[in-house]
């Protein structure tokens, strides 16, 4: 693959280079630092977390005091989360006039989420090529479902964050009392008029932004966000089967409760902790899960050694947990990736062949005749 890169931007000529492609350079170099870039801030900040904690303790941790029964139970309520999501974008498609199969819808949640494991984001534009020219859809409608299936989700989280912070107030309240520098700059954050101040001013900006200069680039592009969302609401709305999607978007959301959840009775001495503090912890994961690092290796972990220490749980035990919960769903979604790879070239097979066989059976049609 490097050295087909290498051809593309490189005119060789008699084993000389004579010339090179700056366009292609600059997607090379734009492709590389996609990768490389959040896979290296991901990395530091794990390495810069573990490097901190007793490894040796954490290793002690892993082999003797986990019931790895409660995790493989959390992989199989991440399967069903995925199979969820595929059940739920069917409903969406139907809308369109379109009716997948949900073993494609499968493959393509599936390889979406092995693919964000290479380069974040990419997974979602694999996704639509995929169904797209599978289905012999247009890309953007297929992009549209996606948007519209994003924004509930989105609206999902926003909700739950919120209904989260207001069961545990209490809980934060004691955490920063045990701070107090943390919890006097909060304080003389949300006190100051200068924030209010910056906060009309920027919106004055904004205003003036999007009323006068609407022929900017930038402002072009918020705004084509904007109408998309739109359009994936009104898609939403316009859905036969609105309750049914609901439910699906329920099922989902709590399969990525439960398989967080249920990894505490893996740990003896996190069994006690509840249901609000595993909402605690699933919180700020999906918030942390927004940052564009591959697996959300880092910042995931981050977030729940964090949450873990609100509860007072020990930096250790709160090391090996998010080891042990986020590494069991990667191994899942590594798993289903190689399924995907296996079952697409199956796909592609079948395809050729079906193909093969109508033409050599309207050759033999022709010459009947």
């Amino acid at each position: 693959m490097f050295l087909l890169w290498i051809k593309s931007i490189f005119a060789i000529h008699k084993g000389t280079i004579i010339f090179f492609y700056p366009d292609k350079l600059k997607k090379l170099l734009g492709s590389i630092l996609k990768f490389f870039i959040p896979l290296l801030c991901g990395a530091a900040l794990f390495w810069y977390l573990y490097s901190h904690l007793d490894m040796h303790q954490i290793g002690v941790i892993l082999q003797s005091e986990i019931n790895y029964f409660w995790i493989a139970l959390s992989m199989i309520i991440g399967l069903m989360s995925h199979i969820f999501r595929a059940l739920r974008w069917k409903l969406q498609l139907k809308t369109l006039g379109v009716d997948p199969s949900v073993k494609a819808l499968t493959n393509a949640v599936f390889g979406m989420y092995a693919m964000n494991l290479l380069i974040p984001r990419v997974g979602e534009v694999w996704r639509c090529t995929y169904l797209a020219r599978r289905e012999k859809m247009s890309f953007t409608q297929v992009l549209g479902s996606i948007i519209s299936e994003r924004l509930c989700d989105t609206l999902t989280l926003v909700f739950l964050t919120v209904i989260t912070f207001f069961l545990q107030m209490k809980v934060f309240r004691d955490f920063l009392r045990k701070f107090p520098t943390i919890e006097e700059t909060l304080w003389r954050m949300i006190t100051t008029p200068w924030l209010y101040i910056c906060l009309l001013v920027m919106v004055g900006f904004l205003i003036w932004l999007f009323t006068k200069k609407t022929e900017n680039r930038w402002v072009a592009k918020v705004k084509s966000i904007v109408k998309n969302l739109w359009y994936g609401f009104r898609t939403i709305l316009r859905m036969k089967q609105v309750t049914m999607f609901l439910l699906y978007t329920v099922a989902i959301w709590f399969c990525y409760f439960l398989e967080l959840y249920v990894c505490f009775f893996a740990f003896g001495s996190m069994q006690h902790l509840g249901v609000l503090a595993a909402m605690t912890l699933f919180v700020m994961g999906s918030l942390s899960m927004g940052i564009p690092v591959q697996g959300g290796v880092g910042p995931w972990h981050l977030a729940i050694i964090a949450a873990l220490s609100i509860y007072g749980i020990g930096e250790n035990i709160a090391g090996a947990f998010a080891l042990v919960a986020h590494g069991s769903q990667m191994l899942l979604i590594i798993l289903l990736g190689i399924y995907t790879l296996f079952s697409v070239s199956l796909e592609k097979k079948k395809d050729r062949s079906a193909g093969l066989a109508d033409f050599v059976g309207s050759r033999r049609e022709n010459d009947n005749y």
